[in-house]
């Protein structure tokens, strides 16, 4: 292996930590040489891979779409630029929205404002709620689209029914921490055990709908999510289209095997 490296000397050549390249190898994103011995070495193609990893993640890309596009499978690269350049622009928006807050903050704290931990605390949840304000204005640019003032009367009704006590930004965050965990997973078969506890995960979280929805309040939502893409402003419902092709195939898959999904039945 007179032209390879060991570990510790990619690590100089790289940055990257010893935990990182196992971490890399253990997803199938690199794999390197071993001696007799069991340990670590890089050959030239291995040093190629690793650099084109590095660049592919400082464009943005997580490991999953990394491993995806470096597969040697039919991929939409420009459908994943687009998705990245949204993910970034959603990131860059809330930097800046951060900056704008400490930079307000910290001009009234030189101008000799008492500002303690309760106010800056009192600062933040009012920016929260013009975030909240805006998502609800999203939402309801994408809702006007797919949905008649009728329908959407309806859908009011019907979600009604949940109660005054259910908790709307919890179940947004279940699903947000839903959906990132199916992100980090992929990709995935669609037809495996794992996708199959997603599905059982996904409709869990989806009973407080189903349990209130029609049939065509189904069919209406599964065209809106199917045109993602499109949506005409950035509203987040905690997970993105990739993850929702996704679930759609395991979902399908899982009916294959006859397990049964709960969905509105005709009333």
């Amino acid at each position: 292996m007179a032209d390879s490296l060991d570990i510790t000397a990619v690590t100089r050549l790289t940055g990257l930590t010893a935990r990182a390249l196992r971490f890399y190898e253990a997803r199938g994103l690199v794999e390197p040489l071993r001696t007799a011995s069991g340990r670590r070495h890089y050959d030239a193609a291995a040093l190629e891979r690793l650099n084109l990893i590095l660049s592919l993640k400082k464009a943005g890309l997580t490991l999953a779409q990394i491993q995806r596009l470096t597969a040697n499978r039919r991929i939409d690269l420009q459908g994943l630029i687009t998705a990245q350049l949204d993910h970034l622009e959603a990131q860059a928006r809330r930097i800046s929205e951060a900056q704008a807050l400490l930079i307000s903050v910290k001009s009234r704290i030189d101008r000799g404002e008492p500002i303690d931990a309760e106010t800056f605390c009192s600062l933040i949840r009012t920016e929260q709620e013009d975030s909240t304000s805006m998502s609800q204005d999203q939402w309801k640019a994408v809702t006007d689209r797919y949905f008649t003032p009728q329908e959407q009367a309806e859908w009011a009704d019907r979600m009604g029914a949940l109660g005054e006590d259910f908790d709307q930004e919890g179940y947004a965050a279940q699903w947000k921490a839903l959906g990132d965990e199916i992100k980090a997973a992929l990709p995935m078969d669609p037809g495996s055990e794992a996708a199959a506890g997603f599905v059982q995960r996904w409709f869990a979280l989806l009973k407080p709908f189903t349990d209130v929805a029609t049939p065509a309040m189904w069919t209406g939502t599964m065209k809106m999510y199917d045109d993602m893409p499109n949506w005409p402003a950035q509203a987040d419902p905690g997970f993105d289209a990739e993850v929702w092709a996704f679930m759609k195939q395991a979902t399908a898959a899982r009916m294959l095997k006859g397990d049964p999904v709960a969905v509105p039945k005709a009333e």
